[in-house]
């Protein structure tokens, strides 16, 4: 009775997802890239474009959001599409469309903020200029491991080994090869010195604080506890909603004939999900659902 719904099918709406509109984005912003470097030299596009400290100490704050449309290569692209691709469409059925692409640029910010900050603190270590996706595309896997921290992400291991990782495994993977990227100059040895992985971690701390803070109102000072298991799902509207209401919801799916319930009450619901995401939800709204679920079952 559901799946003849337009927003049930795959994909649920008309149009490009937002996973692929970033995605054909960014392969756009690369070939305006090469072109302007033919044109102006590589040397323009990063002084202008890039993120830097002396750019931003410049007033150049726009480089916050130019950077992480540029890349250092095709294998740099590549790379990032390929993660943009399968995490993003993972977020974006979480979160909505709108909700990804918010925690995409703000995760993507705020990586490029914390490099810049450890330019200005440790110049000798952190001045270099920052291009690419990928503080963003943490902040992405970082929001589903701790959503879904024993859901399973597969990876390919040196592009062809398939490897599959509890989310939450991964996301300590990463930090914990960020937080050494970072640690490694002090140390005076090494570690990919190339990559940005103060962006990445920002990027995380980002994503993490996203689901653990701002989607969860009340929960505010546990996001340093990302894996932790909640007792409840988060309730937006829980502590005022009189139990009359949620006891009438039931009552009306009872009263109701199923294809009339499904018309009148189920589908708003659905289309909400399909656009801003399961976080938008209502309690009355969750309990409309759970009377749907139950009242199928019992057919």
């Amino acid at each position: 009775m559901l799946d003849d719904r337009s927003y049930m099918r795959t994909p649920y709406r008309p149009g490009w997802s937002m996973t692929t509109i970033l995605c054909v984005t960014l392969i756009a912003c690369y070939l305006a890239q090469i072109t302007l470097e033919g044109l102006k030299g590589q040397e323009w596009v990063t002084n202008w474009l890039a993120l830097s400290a002396p750019g931003l100490a410049h007033g150049l704050v726009y480089q916050l959001i130019t950077f992480q449309f540029l890349h250092g290569g095709l294998f740099h692209l590549l790379v990032n599409l390929i993660g943009l691709y399968f995490i993003g469409r993972a977020v974006e059925g979480m979160l909505g469309s709108a909700g990804m692409l918010k925690l995409y640029l703000a995760s993507g910010t705020a990586g490029g903020l914390l490099h810049v900050a450890l330019g200005f603190l440790f110049p000798r270590f952190f001045l270099v200029p920052v291009v690419g996706a990928s503080a963003g595309l943490f902040g992405l896997i970082a929001a589903f491991a701790i959503h879904a921290p024993d859901d399973p992400i597969t990876v390919l291991l040196f592009f062809i080994l398939p490897v599959t990782f509890p989310a939450k495994v991964l996301l300590i993977a990463f930090g914990g090869m960020a937080l050494l990227g970072i640690i490694a100059p002090f140390a005076h040895f090494t570690f990919e010195p190339s990559v940005a992985h103060a962006a990445h971690l920002g990027g995380m701390l980002t994503g993490i604080f996203w689901i653990r803070v701002l989607l969860a109102p009340g929960r505010s000072w546990e996001f340093w506890r990302p894996f932790a298991r909640r007792s409840q799902p988060r309730r937006e509207s829980a502590p005022t909603l009189p139990r009359r209401v949620l006891r009438s919801a039931r009552k009306r799916a009872e009263e109701l004939p199923p294809g009339e319930f499904i018309s009148r009450e189920v589908d708003p619901i659905l289309e909400k999900i399909s656009a801003h995401g399961i976080h938008s939800l209502t309690e009355r709204e969750r309990q409309i659902l759970e009377a749907a679920r139950n009242k199928m079952a019992k057919r």
